[in-house]
């Protein structure tokens, strides 16, 4: 007993000295409520310190980190530290390894830093990462660390976080998504019309695009305002000089923005990737993901010159710049728009009639080949795909340019990053195998994974100490960044054991892509799409280790999973109301990932005109939710002077207080067009043909109905602002009308 006593004094002894030994690092972080105008719009954000982007925090690889985050806002918060390796609790997901820190409280956060490199820190509270909270974390190496590189890691050292702002809430931004509305690509300019396809000579590939039951072409799902770097669009450096060679540490903070890196001075070097280095590559471009890390080093070439760091988003709308230098400001050319259409035309030959992508399998993977590189203007090497067949020139060399480009641009890809040290795995560990598709809807905005969205999965469960290794096709038309939370992966792209580690893995459609990571971390990890909007929408999992040691965070892991389910398949409601001369036509909606509930009403202004609304309740089916059986319930009344109506199968028709239950289905045909069919309790049966947004012009949509009651319906809208549209139509039972529609 008195040996043991004396085991656990020493034990505690040497513990206390080790703390004591160890450099603790304390930030304060208050966070508050402010008012920002990037737009010459005053608008709600978020600060931390007084200041957007969050401070810039700082550590040395030893340290121990304790960061106090004190809450001033009227809701919930949470700090997640992203690609920093921590204890489970300390990484920052409420309901999953934390619970929210509510107003005026307090929560300390205490690791140790036991890593370098480029990170950042960002809310992992609902989308407050979109109006502020986002930050630079640098984590130093040690100066006697035998990976210390001279050269690269003595450099002055730049944080640089990209990030974007749009004067829509976020909330507003998410809703309208879901809802199809394109008011952003109006204000972009991308809207693909048929008026815009006829003019481009691209009729034909519009038409295929419907006929496929696609939308149009979207590289970017949101309009912003305005791109920051460092919380503004221009700023500069004037303390370097020529000669000087400069580490940009940069962090991409957006909440869905791709960037496009450029520096006007020259060649970019590569020299670590999420907070790992790399062996240093050459570059004249390369696209950051979000959430991604990369640490560029550039020079200075000559004196009296400010070059221009350039930022560009991928959809290539605006720009921000960060000028390096002192004297005359040399400008990077800019990015020439994109070809819509050509990406339209090639999105059809990829999509099959039942909604599934071609799987390329291992030809389309790490970035190697840049499918979307058929809309870029300045790319040569589009003849090596044959856009009819989709065959592809698979023995070329696509490991320095992407695509096939101009002798001279070097564009990255994940197929050039390799380690410096072999990143092999324990070779003794047994292998779990796991296999995900990554899926969405780009009509109704659900993202997910196997076409399961986080609500309608357990966690999957891994053992401590074995190797997962983990496969990824992504058969969706959007890229998508996942990241993992407390690990860092081996990307399998043929650097053999020097394959380069990372925590987030951009992945483009049709690409097949194999990561693994040894299972160390105990605890229950988040792996989720970092586009902030599908990440809410529903594409996430969380990996949770066999016999975790409990959460003291959390007293009740299994309701506070419920409610991290709930967060990422909320309702969102939608609304429009047709104020015409003739009537008044409206909606409304509330949808989440499976279940619609809504309602429409035709109001006359006399009773011969008639007043009836439906309303119905359904489910989505199949992975595409092209089809939704519902229950309804339609209630209208007309007065008819005992004439009494027959719809084309002869049944009586009377609109005379006629208030019947329906059961029935819509199903989604091509060229978009909606079939419903219904039966009544009092023995009626219905079909219906509808389109309400067939594109004309960039704000003109035509709408159209006919059903077997012999009811029809035609009418134009003209899109004024983002709630406010220009209406007229005629309706079989109301006649010619002129108006002004409302949406929410």
């Amino acid at each position: 007993m008195e040996k043991r006593n004396l085991t656990l004094i020493v034990t505690i002894f040497f513990s206390v000295l080790l703390s004591f030994s160890q450099n603790i690092v304390r930030y304060d972080l208050t966070v508050t409520d402010t008012i920002v105008n990037y737009s010459g719009n005053e608008k709600r954000a978020i600060a931390v310190n007084g200041q957007i982007p969050m401070p810039t925090l700082t550590f040395t690889e030893g340290d121990i980190a304790e960061i106090v985050v004190h809450n001033k806002l009227k809701e919930g918060t949470s700090l997640h530290w992203h690609g920093v390796y921590l204890p489970n609790k300390e990484d920052g997901v409420p309901y999953l390894t934390q619970m929210p820190i509510a107003p005026n409280e307090t929560f300390t956060y205490r690791f140790p830093i036991i890593q370098s490199g480029t990170h950042w820190y960002h809310s992992h509270s609902g989308l407050q990462e979109q109006i502020g909270m986002y930050g630079s974390l640098v984590l130093l190496k040690k100066k006697d660390d035998p990976t210390f590189r001279k050269g690269i890691d003595d450099l002055p050292a730049v944080p640089v976080i990209l990030s974007e702002w749009t004067d829509i809430k976020p909330e507003n931004v998410h809703r309208m998504l879901h809802n199809a509305n394109d008011w952003s690509a109006i204000k972009k300019g991308t809207t693909q019309s048929y008026s815009e396809a006829i003019k481009a000579g691209h009729f034909k590939t519009k038409l295929g695009n419907e006929w496929k039951r696609m939308l149009a072409m979207d590289v970017s799902d949101v309009y912003y305002d305005t791109f920051l770097i460092n919380g503004t669009n221009k700023s500069q450096l004037s303390q370097f000089k020529a000669g000087d060679k400069v580490r940009l540490r940069v962090s991409n903070g957006g909440a869905s923005s791709y960037f496009w890196l450029r520096y006007a001075g020259g060649k970019m070097t590569v020299v670590a990737n999420d907070g790992n280095d790399v062996e240093p590559v050459e570059v004249d471009r390369l696209i950051i993901g979000v959430s991604e890390t990369y640490d560029v080093v550039v020079s200075i070439p000559n004196a009296n010159t400010a070059y221009e760091f350039l930022a560009t988003p991928e959809d290539r709308t605006k720009s921000a710049s960060l000028y390096l230098g002192n004297g005359n400001i040399q400008l990077k050319n800019r990015m020439p728009k994109l070809k819509y259409f050509e990406g339209m035309k090639m999105m059809n030959a990829m999509m099959n009639m039942d909604g599934s992508m071609d799987d390329m399998g291992m030809k389309m993977s790490f970035q190697k080949m840049d499918m979307n590189a058929i809309m870029y203007p300045e790319i040569t090497g589009a003849a090596t795909m044959d856009m009819d067949g989709m065959k592809m020139d698979t023995n070329m060399d696509h490991s320095k340019h992407g695509m096939k480009a101009t002798q001279d641009l070097v564009t990255l890809n994940y197929g050039m990053l390799k380690a410096p040290h072999p990143t092999t795995l324990p070779k003794d560990a047994p292998v779990r195998e796991l296999h995900f598709e990554l899926t969405g809807n780009m009509n109704r905005y659900v993202w997910s994974m196997d076409n399961k969205v986080l609500s309608e999965t357990d966690k999957i469960l891994i053992k401590k100490g074995e190797n997962v290794r983990i496969t990824l096709y992504n058969n969706s038309m959007m890229r998508h960044p996942m990241h993992l939370h407390g690990h860092d992966f081996r990307v399998l792209n043929g650097q053999g054991e020097f394959a380069p580690l990372k925590n987030v893995l951009d992945i483009m459609p049709m690409e097949t892509d194999v990561i693994e990571f040894n299972a160390n971390a105990e605890g229950d990890w988040f792996f989720h799409c970092h586009i902030l909007y599908h990440m809410m929408a529903g594409m996430n999992r969380v990996f949770s280790y066999d016999e975790q040691a409990p959460n003291p965070n959390l007293p009740d892991k299994k309701w506070a999973y419920k409610k991290l389910q709930n967060e990422s398949n909320q309702f969102h409601f939608m609304a429009v109301n047709d104020f015409a001369s003739n009537g008044n036509d409206g909606m409304f909606m509330v949808q989440n990932a499976r279940w619609s509930i809504g309602t429409e009403w035709r109001l006359g202004y006399h009773d011969a005109h008639g007043y009836e609304t439906e309303t119905h309740i359904g489910r989505y089916i199949g992975k595409n939710q092209w089809f939704m059986p519902f229950v309804g319930f339609d209630w209208r009344y007309r007065k008819q002077h005992g004439i009494i109506e027959k719809n084309i199968f002869g049944q009586a028709n009377t609109k005379d207080e006629r208030a019947v239950f329906s059961l029935g289905a819509d199903y989604t045909l091509p060229m978009l067009i909606t079939i419903q069919g219904e039966v009544f309790t009092d023995g009626n049966v219905r079909f219906q043909l509808m389109r309400e947004d067939v594109p004309i012009s960039p704000r003109l949509r035509w709408a159209f109905m006919l059903n077997t009651d012999k009811e029809y319906m035609t009418g134009f809208k003209y899109i004024v602002t983002r709630h406010l549209g220009i209406t007229t139509h005629y309706d079989s039972d109301m006649g010619m009308g002129f108006g002004a529609a409302l949406n929410y």
